[in-house]
């Protein structure tokens, strides 16, 4: 059997794989692993990058570097130009990053769920009532990201960045098997709330969540890293426009991205459960 072989075969023991990747020191392997990433050392980056080559689908050939410094470098890495087009459609909000499709839908009042029969509220999420009102009876989608995904995310359409909100929160796994285990998991997790105004007026507001191994984002207009070890809430008022598939910002390692819409957004016949999507794909249409 190969080493692929057996890691699917983990992958589907339920119990096993939940105990493994959640019954652990989540916040203090997640520092550990951060750390090790940044080594720039020769032998420990191309070790750590063929070890996880060997458990993942990661391919690199789109990427515009063919060396990397660390790890983390590998983890962030841009792709070479022209690799994802954009969607030229203005009716179009398109997807932020490259992504597998997760729970999506119309948020009931302020109701949201994370699987099937597993509610969560907006508030709980967002921390912010303003940002309730800008989405209640609105649309949601959660777009997560496999570890060797691109992960670099992009402005879905024209808008102005208004404010970002970072809550402080835990690490747990935010794969199927935990989102089914653990209750308003995405609302105990450490996240980011960005608010923005599109250029037809509606609000729109993307939310990375993160997850074991997988904490803090970078913002190019923010220039910091957030959630790196803060206690939160912490607002910052932002000034900024940002045109359709413009780099907004990386994870330090990865995860989840929640987009949030108004009422009067529908999905394409290519967002179900399950589907892949690419950064700069169709994911809702206004009107």
């Amino acid at each position: 059997m190969t080493i692929r072989s057996l890691i699917a075969s983990f992958s589907q023991q339920e119990d096993l794989n939940f105990l493994l990747t959640n019954r652990i020191p989540r916040a203090a392997v997640t520092r550990l692993v951060g750390w090790f990433s940044k080594i720039e050392q020769p032998q420990v980056r191309d070790l750590s990058i063929a070890v996880w080559k060997m458990f993942s689908d990661l391919d690199l050939s789109e990427a515009k570097k063919t060396r990397f410094r660390s790890m983390h470098d590998c983890f962030t890495r841009e792709l070479r130009p022209g690799l994802r087009p954009i969607d030229p459609d203005p009716q179009v909000v398109v997807s932020p990053c490259d992504a597998i499709v997760g729970a999506h839908g119309a948020i009931a009042d302020t109701e949201l769920f994370q699987v099937k029969g597993a509610p969560y509220s907006l508030l709980d999420l967002v921390g912010d009532p303003a940002v309730v009102d800008d989405h209640r009876n609105g649309r949601f989608v959660t777009l997560r990201l496999t570890s060797s995904m691109y992960h670099r995310f992009h402005a879905p359409a024209d808008a102005h960045v208004e404010q970002v909100t970072s809550i402080s929160g835990d690490t747990w796994n935010v794969n199927p098997i935990a989102l089914k285990r653990v209750e308003k998991l995405f609302c105990k997790n450490e996240r980011a709330v960005i608010r923005t105004r599109l250029s037809t007026g509606e609000r729109l507001t993307l939310v990375p969540v993160a997850a074991i191994l997988v904490a803090s984002v970078r913002l190019h207009f923010l220039d910091i890293v957030l959630g790196a070890g803060h206690r939160g809430p912490k607002t910052f008022i932002c000034d900024v426009d940002v045109k359709k598939g413009e780099e907004l910002g990386w994870f330090e390692h990865g995860s989840t991205i929640i987009v949030l819409a108004p009422s009067g957004f529908s999905f394409g016949e290519n967002i179900r459960d399950g589907a892949r999507i690419r950064m700069g794909e169709p994911l809702m249409r206004r009107g």
